[in-house]
């Protein structure tokens, strides 16, 4: 059984897509980019605060799905700059303490030209 998650805490989606979806005893949250989900812009500069936001993101989507940070079992991690690994790490690693499985990975672009974008599959079970 599939169950659409959805929340304003969190970017609404802007294609054909949605937040996240349930299934089963798994979340599987959409890839989230540092969007002010108040005002549906990109506010936050450098990839540190871009980081923060899409942490913040994400906190929403789980809390809406009842989980926490604690139930990712994977991320994917979608660098504009590989250079910003360091800088991105540091803010990464506050909200994933448990260190689950990751792929992080520079790519030529990104959604309305940001610098970070995280994807995560959480265990709802």
């Amino acid at each position: 059984m599939l169950k659409k998650i959805a929340t304003d805490k969190a970017p609404a989606a802007i294609g054909p897509y949605s937040q996240a979806i349930a299934a089963g005893e798994f979340l599987f949250a959409s890839g989230q980019i540092p969007i002010n989900p108040a005002k549906g812009t990109i506010e936050a500069e450098g990839i540190e605060a871009q980081a923060e936001q899409v942490m913040k993101n994400i906190g929403a989507i789980l809390e809406e799905a009842g989980v926490n940070y604690g139930s990712v079992v994977k991320t994917s991690c979608f660098l504009a700059d590989m250079a910003d690994f360091a800088a991105f790490n540091s803010v990464y690693e506050k909200y994933f303490t448990e260190k689950p499985a990751r792929s992080c990975v520079a790519v030529k672009e990104l959604p309305k030209s940001v610098l970070c974008e995280v994807e995560v599959i959480a265990y709802l079970g």
